[in-house]
């Protein structure tokens, strides 16, 4: 027997209460904890009039309206035409712009509060990540161990408020640093038990550090993969050309911390920072030995991950760098001590080699290569999250990229390199609805990025306001 139209309908109609439903049980109630920062939490929206950047490195679409239905991206099209469903909430958004949530790859949930200390301050930072547009993020070394596998879930969980977090495992370090609070490795087999361990704890990707060795990273390399896991790494003692024949993932710093260029560089011995920089700004960034490096890494298939943010602090002449306001006032003295003798200084390497670094940045992003963004909030201070993630972009900007491009960077790209771009990244149907309002237009203006009015996540709407002066004064406490 065929069946009714009547009987079609219905069955389509219960079709599509059954996926809402499901779409809703995907969600996790929010605690109030967290819907204390909420501002819009409807299973049918509509973003009106509103000028999209969808990420892709497309041109911005004027007069757009964007329909979410239970945290996911239901239509993008003109405003004139969009069909609004009659449940929706309307949300007049003339004049300002929307682009994807962030996606920002070297981001941590620590922060130097004395000298060679860095405490665990997951509870505010993952509140300024959200509010400054991160909605979703690779925490770039740990440590804190378990602490930031408990965030991710907590915050997965809505028991706490913050972007998706792809939370690496401990440094993968040798000896050589001398800081407490990072494990030496002792040997390559160390290296593979210490995947093992925290793959199976629940971390989700790896950092190798400056002392390791090749065996090391290459024993790390091959047992992270055979779990699933990308490595990425902030090198010295292995060069990028070595790291990169290994398979490695994900290179940390641009160029900055590149040792291939140090004439006399020993196999597995960290050069230090000092003499790996110093040969790298007396390198001509359109030298043949640069440009060959930049097709390596591209024909390996390697990613770049721009921080220029933290070398923005130890340059002279930068400007004081956003956010340090919600610094408790003890650490913020601190780091505007130092940022006051780094602007004295009149022998800085920095001076040489941040122009040069940024540059071979652009030209690896030009050649083709998988360039990402991250802001690393270490240092001496003043990379405050949220806030220094705005700042990357503008940077790629500054540094020779169009707005358009910086934006592609820190949200599709990251979302790619992640394995996150079927869900969020792109402002396309079907996908999260991971969204930053912002008042103005980025794409015109990139400072506009600065001017955050909403962050949906999952398609729930955060105040960033709110969130911002939860921590305002304290962040170094908690």
């Amino acid at each position: 027997m065929r069946p009714s139209l009547s009987g079609l309908a219905l069955a389509a109609a219960c079709a599509h209460v059954a996926h809402a439903q499901s779409a809703r049980a995907t969600r996790p109630a929010l605690a109030p904890a967290v819907r204390q920062f909420v501002q819009v939490d409807t299973s049918v929206l509509a973003l009106t009039h509103v000028r999209v950047i969808d990420g892709t490195g497309a041109p911005a679409r004027q007069d757009q309206t964007i329909v979410i239905r239970d945290g996911r991206i239901a239509s993008v099209g003109n405003a004139s035409t969009a069909q609004i469903p009659a449940a929706a909430q309307v949300l007049d958004l003339t004049g300002k712009s929307v682009i994807p949530g962030l996606v920002m790859v070297h981001e941590h949930l620590y922060y130097p509060t004395g000298p060679g200390v860095y405490a665990n301050l997951v509870e505010s930072f993952t509140k300024l990540y959200l509010a400054g547009g991160v909605t979703s993020m690779r925490t770039a070394g740990n440590m804190n161990g378990y602490g930031e596998l408990a965030i991710k879930r907590s915050i997965d969980k809505g028991e706490k408020a913050g972007p998706w977090i792809d939370a690496t495992a401990p440094y993968l370090e040798g000896p050589g640093l001398g800081l407490g609070q990072v494990h030496e490795l002792a040997d390559a087999a160390e290296a593979r038990r210490m995947v093992d361990f925290w793959h199976d704890a629940g971390a989700t990707s790896l950092k190798a550090y400056m002392h390791i060795t090749r065996d090391e990273l290459k024993a790390a390399i091959d047992e992270g993969h055979k779990r699933g896991m990308k490595l990425t790494a902030h090198l010295c003692s292995v060069t990028y050309r070595e790291a990169a024949a290994m398979g490695i993932d994900n290179l940390e710093h641009g160029f900055f911390v590149s040792t291939d260029f140090v004439a006399d560089k020993k196999p597995d011995v960290c050069p230090g920072q000092g003499p790996g920089q110093a040969a790298l700004a007396a390198v001509d960034p359109n030298s043949a030995a640069v440009k060959s490096l930049i097709q390596d890494l591209i024909q390996h298939h390697v990613a770049l991950t721009s921080t220029l943010t933290v070398f923005e602090t130890f340059t002279p002449g930068r400007p004081v760098p956003p956010g340090i306001d919600v610094l408790d006032p003890i650490v913020r003295e601190q780091f505007e001590q130092r940022y006051a003798a780094t602007q004295k200084s009149t022998r800085s390497v920095y001076a040489t080699l941040f122009p040069k670094a940024r540059q071979m940045e652009v030209d690896f992003f030009r050649a083709g290569g998988t360039l990402l963004a991250g802001t690393d909030p270490t240092g001496g201070g003043g990379v405050i999250p949220g806030y220094s993630d705005q700042r990357a972009i503008e940077l790629l900007v500054e540094s020779g990229l169009t707005p358009l491009e910086a934006i592609k960077v820190g949200t599709l790209n990251g979302a790619t390199y992640l394995g996150r771009a079927d869900r969020t990244g792109s402002i396309v149907a079907g996908k999260q609805a991971d969204l930053v309002v912002l008042d103005g237009d980025p794409s015109a203006r990139i400072e506009d990025i600065r001017r955050v009015s909403v962050v949906f996540k999952d398609g729930v709407g955060y105040d960033s306001a709110k969130l911002i002066a939860s921590v305002k004064g304290k962040v170094g406490l908690f």
